[in-house]
Parts: structure tokens; C-alpha cells; sequence
């Protein structure tokens, strides 16, 4: 492998996933076409967006005039809070292809399970992305924020195993038992808030790590996220960090460093977001 080439990994479904992509939750609309140019210059070629977010239309944009084949570029969304109920679901998925003009989307999340919301009743939903992979508008599926008993309720109840499960993971928040159901049934973890929202940058332990390899200390959390296994997408608009943030495939953490950032996991007190199990934000 080349340097800082990003390897693709292999989901349960036979399809593969590069490791690195880029984020662009809380990129405004009209920053986000610049930003996901920029990294597709830079070398990304996973971006991951939501209904939600916005900006589905200008990520959009940025890959139909980047010059790149659509097959060339991962793209992943997600399914809006407000469209659970399967027609919603299926119209939503609609819109979201409409927006990024896309005849297919690579991977389509489930964003919250909201188990508190529409009867507790998720797998409904689980199943009109069931349907949408069997059409081929969707070549992977899987969902984001789900907890052990939401990821062993799909277990019983659905046909497909989710390709990924998309959760909060960064050194102090590990997620562990999340990530160890995930690896134990064949589900990848993908990480948001990998850098816990920039807290964990400062931290002692970080720093010291970041100057011992003469690495910056989001390349060294980065690296870190990426030898557990996991597919990690920072999020940028700034030009210079979104190129740092690509540069983590030239050098490797020794077993001390790891153990060391491994160390500041706080379990539940470390979470920065909401707690998947209460959360039941709808948007109007």
C-alpha cells in the first residue's frame, strides 16, 4: 500500500468501505460543496452526509463535478427522524437520491432507532431498507446509534444484518460493548465524534503521544480509531486540516500508545451526544 493510501475494508455484505471518509454534519449548505471538493482533491473518496444535515444536494454537486466517476466515490445518508414509518421511509429515501441526483446511494443508515417514538417499532423501518438493497438503489444498509438490545432485536426480527453500526467512539467514550457486539456479529463500527468534538486534543496524554511520533494530536486519536478496526470521517471545512486529517497511513502507534489512549476511556460519563436509548428528537 501506497503511502497514506486509505484501505478499502470488506463489509458482510461483500461490498467494501474505505476506512477513511469525510463528515459534513454541521458543514453549512454553502460550505459544503467547497469542503467535499476540497477533500476529493485531497484523495477522500468516502463522504457521509444525512437527510438531516441538509446538505445532501451539495454533496451532490461536489461529486458530479469533481471529475471523478460516481463508482470512484463511496456516499453514504441516512434516514430523517421524521420518516420512520415505511412510506415515509421509502419517499424519504426518494428525495434523498432526488437531492444528490444519484441513480444509487453505496450505504443508507437508519440514524436513531428512537425507541420512545413510533411504538418502539424500528424493524418496520429496518425493512423498507431491506426492500431498497433487493432493488439495488441501495448497495449496503445499515444503521447509526443503535445499542446492543436495538442491534439483537434486528437479530430476531429481520433478514438482513446491518453492514454497519455508525456510533459515538472516541478515546473517552470507547462504546465498547457496542464495538465488541458489532465485531462479534460481523457489523463494522463506523465513529462519530472521533475526536469528541475537539475535547480530547488537549488532553496530557494525547499531546504527549502526538509529540513522541511528531504527529498533531487529531492524527494520533485518528490513528488510533483506525488500528481498532474502526471507519472513522472527521469533519472539516478548514483546507489545511482537512488534508492533516488524510495523513494518518504513514505511521503507526506502538502497543504502549495505544493501551495509553485506551486508558482514558470514562465509559457513560465520557459521551458528549445524546443518549440513543432517550433520544427522540423529531425535526418539523
Amino acid at each position: 500500500m501506497a503511502p497514506n493510501s486509505v484501505p478499502d475494508i470488506s463489509l458482510n455484505d461483500g461490498n467494501t468501505i474505505p476506512q477513511l471518509g469525510f463528515g459534513v454534519f454541521q458543514i453549512e449548505p454553502k460550505d459544503t460543496a467547497q469542503a467535499v471538493s476540497r477533500a476529493l482533491e485531497i484523495g477522500y473518496r468516502h463522504i457521509d452526509t444525512a437527510e438531516m444535515y441538509g446538505n445532501e444536494a451539495e454533496v451532490g454537486q461536489a461529486v458530479r463535478t469533481s471529475g471523478l466517476d460516481r463508482g470512484e466515490v463511496f456516499v453514504t445518508s441516512k434516514l430523517s427522524n421524521a420518516f420512520h414509518r415505511p412510506d415515509d421511509a421509502r419517499k424519504a429515501f426518494e428525495s434523498t437520491l432526488a437531492e444528490l441526483k444519484f441513480d444509487y446511494l453505496d450505504l443508507f443508515l437508519i440514524h436513531w432507532p428512537l425507541p420512545t417514538r413510533y411504538d418502539g417499532d424500528f424493524v418496520s423501518t429496518w425493512r423498507v431498507l431491506e426492500e431498497l438493497q433487493r432493488d439495488g438503489r441501495v448497495r449496503s444498509i445499515g444503521v447509526s446509534n443503535f445499542q446492543v438490545a436495538h442491534l439483537e432485536r434486528l437479530a430476531t426480527e429481520a433478514e438482513v444484518t446491518p453492514a454497519v453500526n455508525q456510533i459515538e467512539v472516541h478515546p473517552y467514550f470507547a462504546n465498547e460493548e457496542v464495538r465488541a457486539y458489532g465485531k462479534a456479529h460481523n457489523i463494522l463500527t463506523e465513529a462519530w465524534s472521533p475526536i469528541a468534538q475537539g475535547k480530547v486534543l488537549d488532553d496530557p496524554t494525547v499531546v504527549d503521544i502526538a509529540e513522541e511520533v511528531g504527529r498533531t494530536p487529531a492524527q494520533v486519536v485518528l490513528r488510533w480509531h483506525v488500528q481498532r478496526g474502526d471507519i472513522v470521517f472527521p469533519k472539516s471545512t478548514t483546507p489545511s486540516r482537512i488534508e492533516e486529517n488524510f495523513q494518518i497511513f504513514d505511521f503507526a502507534l506502538d502497543d504502549a500508545a495505544m493501551d495509553r489512549i485506551n486508558g482514558l476511556d470514562k465509559g457513560e460519563a465520557g459521551r458528549q451526544g445524546p443518549n440513543p436509548d432517550t433520544f427522540d428528537y423529531l425535526p418539523e
